[in-house]
């Protein structure tokens, strides 16, 4: 008789690209995403929680790759008849999903209709360093407006919500680009709406520019290019003078918001829809100007460049300015945490109609890693307090001590594990990061007393205290039972100041 193979234990680790988030990563990302919330609402802004799995079609051409369904998205194709064979998606971002929440519900929503929305999204990509599959999006969005004043709204909540969570002023910058301009950089250069493939490959040559800087688009507008693997990358084609426009368009910043406009105007030619954008761009300025928001806060920035292929009008970034150390040692600005942009052809796939919408998304995880360095938020959290099992058989007293612990808005649990050995409840207090233990023999129990032990204080005389003091104890103390719930809030008060 054969014998059978025993099938082999799984591997105890996270897929690829995937990890697992634990206390008091979990913890401070709520506390930030509530601070993110309260500014949203603040600024009149209505929750969205919408389905995490969308079908491909409604996802649309703002996938990878339409062309193959189920890469740079984590998709699936149904199998039963009523479905026929629909192909499903986990969300790849929070605006798609809107734009379809939007043109199923138009009629029952206020017009406009202002959301804001946070939560996972995946993405089916090659994973890297700090680079993961899943991760949080924090999106705000107003559709129905057209007015740019909701793009210059969308600006200073932007502002504000990083002030909020930590960020100082001058240590951020809210910078503010629109695609119209480029658009009429593009006219101007003889390459329209219907230019096709050499349009294209200009609008993917100006998305590198943050990357490879004005000499590389120069270069890769015209004959090409090594790149720093000393391959050669060809470029578009196009002559000196024809690329010169682009150039002009990126580098158009000058020292205050009217040089830069008039530099705007001058890269434009006699393009229409160009003029529209530099206005666009006017206006933004005027109004977040009068709310007192200066450019140190909120800046015209002809340099912001990526995603101008998706947006339709004013684009706008949130940059970190702040220097931190890479990898290798060296300094650099620690850059963008956050983008967004009007975007008025995107709720259209599903009505028809073109219906105008703007808004931002922030990335989660990398805006909590700039307030860790920042020394904003870090450490570990405080663990709850914890009430020790002196007799198995009293586990009642315990769980009254417990309750009324945290019937005063105290965290507390009792240790549920095996209490034979006293010394592993400390550990495990330890473990927990907890700030008290409280401890109640049968001795104590027939005095009517319970022992309070400061595990902060006791762990700081440890490190430094004699022998003989450490034997004395001085961070645990003997108080009735009645006094329990005073003398934890007492230490917990001292703890937190």
């Amino acid at each position: 008789m054969a014998k059978i193979k025993k099938q082999p234990r799984p591997k105890a680790e996270a897929p690829k690209g995937f990890r697992d988030y634990f206390g008091t990563e979990v913890t401070q990302r709520k506390e930030m995403l509530d601070a993110i919330a309260d500014v949203y609402h603040h600024y009149g802004f209505e929750a969205l929680e919408s389905s995490a799995v969308e079908t491909v079609e409604a996802l649309g051409k703002f996938l990878p790759d339409v062309d193959r369904p189920n890469e740079g998205v984590f998709a699936w194709q149904e199998a039963d008849e009523e479905a026929k064979g629909d192909w499903m998606a986990l969300r790849y971002d929070l605006t798609a999903p809107l734009a379809r929440v939007y043109a199923q519900f138009r009629n029952d929503l206020p017009t406009p209709y202002r959301r804001y929305a946070m939560g996972p999204v995946w993405r089916n990509e090659k994973p890297g360093p700090g680079r993961f599959r899943q991760f949080y999006q924090c999106d705000a969005d107003t559709i129905g407006a057209p007015s740019v004043a909701a793009d210059a709204e969308i600006c200073s909540m932007l502002s504000d919500t990083l002030e909020t969570v930590g960020i100082p002023r001058g240590d951020y910058l809210v910078r503010v680009n629109n695609r119209k301009v480029l658009n009429g950089v593009l006219e101007s250069m003889g390459l329209s709406e219907d230019a096709g493939a050499d349009r294209d490959a200009v609008l993917r040559t100006i998305d590198k520019f943050d990357k490879v800087g004005e000499n590389g688009v120069r270069e890769l507008l015209t004959k090409g290019r090594l790149d720093a693997s000393g391959a050669y990358i060809d470029g578009v084609g196009l002559s000196a003078d024809q690329a010169e426009p682009v150039i002009a368009f990126l580098t158009s910043k000058a020292a205050d918001a009217a040089g830069t406009l008039a530099n705007l105007r001058a890269a434009i030619g006699g393009s229409a829809i160009g003029a529209e954008g530099v206005n666009e761009l006017e206006t933004i300025a005027e109004l977040v100007g009068v709310q007192g928001y200066g450019p140190d806060r909120i800046d015209i920035d002809p340099s912001v460049v990526r995603g101008l292929g998706y947006y339709t009008g004013p684009v706008f970034e949130a940059e970190l300015t702040f220097e931190i150390l890479d990898e290798k040692g060296r300094a650099r600005q620690f850059g963008s945490v956050s983008g967004g942009g009007r975007y008025d052809d995107l709720v259209k796939r599903f009505t028809g109609q073109s219906v105008p919408a703007t808004g931002v998304s922030i990335g989660v995880d990398r805006l909590l890693a700039a307030l860790r360095m920042k020394g904003r938020v870090g450490g570990t959290s405080r663990g709850p307090v914890v009430v020790t099992v002196m007799d198995r058989d009293r586990m009642g007293d315990y769980q009254s001590m417990v309750a009324e612990l945290r019937n005063a808005g105290i965290r507390a649990e009792v240790y549920l594990g095996n209490p034979k050995n006293f010394g592993n409840q400390l550990k495990y207090a330890d473990k927990r990061n907890s700030p008290v233990a409280v401890i109640q023999g049968g001795d104590e129990a027939e005095r009517g007393v319970v022992q309070i032990k400061d595990l902060f204080l006791g762990a700081k005389i440890a490190e430094s205290a004699s022998l003989e003091e450490w034997k004395a104890q001085p961070a645990q103390s003997e108080v009735s039972r009645g006094d329990m719930v005073s003398e934890v809030r007492r230490i917990l008060a001292g703890s937190e100041s």
